[in-house]
């Protein structure tokens, strides 16, 4: 079964029990500065896991496109990927445990066919410091679930996952003395508790969290001792995979350190498409399935070189994940550059380049070189599940912004060539000449250690990754500086400057006229950024007219109101909403004025602005309570301007 027909056999189970499709986020986040990437399923869902009301109500399911970047160096094993798809499905305070447990499993054993005696599961043990107990009702359901199979399912309280290296998989001895396998297994908070702060003890007061259970598939393949003496559920060495899991929101931390029953508890379940199709057909190997075989086919093909050679398997790796995931995040508007996201796309594109010429491949000069034909390959593969793939401009950019950063990288090869000979001469290349040809040249690691076993010369590896922790570490303040106190965390401070946001930009389109339109934004507790199209340089009178309208409405005490309307509706209103950004059939849209709108009676009509938009936001103008000003306004591309602001 291909992953497009697992993905519409999921979303078509889930819409059978009630659940509305929702479609999938951009893999740029929408109002979170905290991340350049959406890297999980629920991670466009957390106002709603939080409390806010879903347009679409309290089922809902759909399939993420997800970007971990802090996989890149990992991917060329047999498991590990950049890009990947979430398969979800959230209860937001309607079904929990006893329906959500007995869906996932009738749909990997009924709908995919899925043999059950491959399936084992984790549960929470509970935590004795702050008095949350073990998950034994999850246990109860799976036990149910194997019992209906003809499975005896035998549970094991394993602890850490240190303790599973040890205790392995038995669960006592059979009467006849042999040992019995545990099919369900109890971890600690590290394995099985969620909140957004981690384990229990670290959630501040007001935190919400709860126990999940996940379920692996089991490969059969022989345990790995290099890993730990015995195998369990979650024992890194490949025998086992997770497929699935389902978080149980249902506790709230209390100031005095204990845990309370939230009011509503919530479902939130994520399932790895690819993992899933790998269990489907029984291969460890997570390349083997057809999200990643037609360009390991095309490789092998123009390059004869087998993939099963140990000298080229991780090579054919690398460019299938690299450019399925550099392709994904072109078509959500991505470009090379060497900031931010387009400094991890650029990676992306120059990892799989250079690991083209290790199999004969590199053929950068060229517009259909083996890259740009493996993106549109997966532009083929994924335009029907994401129409916006299809697209002729989709198509052009991605061919385009490829043969372009190709053709660049080949050009740096040759000055860092230069640049690494003449270090190489001195007889060994120290951590912080491998940071500089890693960040000035682009000169992945594994290529600078390629180089010098040539030359037979030694690269201080230690050295190399202290350079990086240092610089990531350097990264990692200016990113908390920057974006202290994000959208995501609903501040006071950021919801009052959210809702100045919607009164800039009508505010705007006043001044400048009507074709001016969102092209980003970047909210935090100190100021607010706005990016928005139009293509000269405000004048000093144009400011202050800005600024004299979004005073004004402040002043004026108008009310701001939320309506859930169907998307074709909010349009014909006349709804801003953001450029690029994917919109489910009903959405939340946000009205401010006239003075006389009241909730449930918003007059659309007199409204001074509307805008699509989940919140959070003040319930009345009068709550930003300051000074609105203009602090700086600038080009940051062509035909886009940038102003950012403050409530003084």
């Amino acid at each position: 079964m291909s992953i497009n027909e697992i993905r519409t056999k999921y979303l078509e189970f889930f819409k059978a029990r009630g659940h509305t499709v929702i479609p999938s986020a951009s893999l740029v986040p929408q109002n979170d500065p905290t991340t350049l990437f959406t890297g999980s399923g629920m991670q466009p869902l957390v106002p709603y896991l939080l409390g806010e009301p879903h347009p679409e109500g309290s089922r809902v399911t759909d399939s993420q496109k997800c970007f971990r970047a802090e996989d890149i160096d990992e991917v060329g094993d047999n498991r590990h990927t950049t890009f990947f798809e979430m398969l979800g499905n959230w209860s937001l305070g309607d079904y929990f445990k006893k329906e959500q447990l007995r869906w996932f499993f009738e749909f990997l054993t009924g709908e995919l066919g899925i043999d059950p005696q491959k399936l084992y599961v984790t549960v929470f043990i509970g935590d004795k410091d702050t008095g949350v107990p073990r998950d034994d009702e999850s246990v109860a359901i799976w036990k149910e679930l194997f019992a209906e199979k003809g499975i005896e399912a035998k549970d094991v309280e394993i602890g850490s996952e240190q303790d599973g290296y040890r205790m392995g998989m038995q669960a006592g001895l059979k009467p006849d003395g042999s040992p019995a396998i545990g099919r369900i297994f109890y971890y600690d908070a590290k394995k099985n508790w969620w909140s957004r702060a981690g384990v229990p003890e670290n959630m501040p007061a007001g935190e919400p969290g709860g126990p999940d259970s996940e379920v692996f598939y089991d490969f059969g393949t022989p345990h790995d001792p290099a890993y730990g003496p015995e195998c369990h559920p979650n024992c890194d060495c490949g025998r086992f995979l997770e497929i699935g899991n389902s978080v149980f929101m249902q506790y709230i931390k209390q100031k005095d350190g204990s845990f309370a029953l939230l009011p509503k508890a919530n479902v939130d379940f994520g399932g790895g498409l690819e993992r899933i199709a790998m269990a489907m057909s029984g291969n460890a190997d997570i390349f083997s399935i057809d999200a990643f075989s037609e360009i390991v086919a095309l490789l092998v093909k123009f390059s004869k070189k087998d993939y099963s050679d140990e000298a080229y398997t991780r090579s054919f790796r690398i460019i299938a994940d690299h450019m399925r995931a550099a392709t994904f995040m072109l078509g959500d508007g991505v470009v090379p550059s060497n900031t931010e996201r387009g400094y991890v796309l650029r990676r992306l594109i120059r990892r799989a380049a250079q690991h083209a010429g290790k199999i004969g491949v590199q053929d950068g000069g060229r517009e259909d070189s083996m890259l740009v034909r493996a993106a549109l390959l997966t532009l083929e593969k994924y335009k029907q599940a994401y129409p916006e793939l299809g697209s002729e401009d989709v198509y052009e950019k991605v061919k385009r912004e490829i043969w372009k950063e190709e053709k660049q990288f080949a050009h740096t090869l040759e000055s860092g060539m230069r640049e690494f000979e003449k270090i190489a001469k001195g007889g060994y290349i120290s951590g912080s000449d491998a940071a500089l040809l890693f960040a000035s040249h682009g000169f992945p690691f594994e290529m600078i250690t390629e180089l010098a076993r040539e030359w037979h010369i030694d690269v201080d590896e230690e050295g190399f990754r202290a350079e990086m922790r240092k610089h990531q570490d350097i990264s990692r303040a200016g990113s908390r500086q920057k974006f202290k106190g994000g959208l995501a965390d609903a501040s006071e401070k950021t919801t009052r400057l959210h809702t100045a946001h919607h009164l800039l930009l009508r505010a705007l389109q006043e001044v400048l006229g009507p074709a001016v339109k969102q092209r980003g934004s970047n909210i935090t507790q100190e100021r607010l950024r706005i990016d928005f199209s139009y293509d000269k340089k405000m004048t000093p009178d144009q400011i202050t007219e800005v600024e004299r309208i979004v005073n004004e409405k402040i002043g004026e005490g108008l009310p701001v109101i939320r309506s859930t309307l169907p998307i074709e509706e909010a349009e014909k209103l006349g709804a801003e909403h953001e450029f690029g950004a994917k919109y489910p059939d009903v959405v939340s849209v946000y009205s401010i004025g006239p003075k006389d709108a009241r909730e449930g009676e918003p007059k659309f009509a007199q409204a001074f602005c509307i805008e699509f938009c989940g919140g959070p936001h003040v319930s009345n103008t009068s709550e930003l309570a300051g000074n609105f000003k203009i602090k700086k306004e600038e080009s940051v591309a062509s035909g886009v301007r940038r102003i950012k602001a403050v409530l003084a």
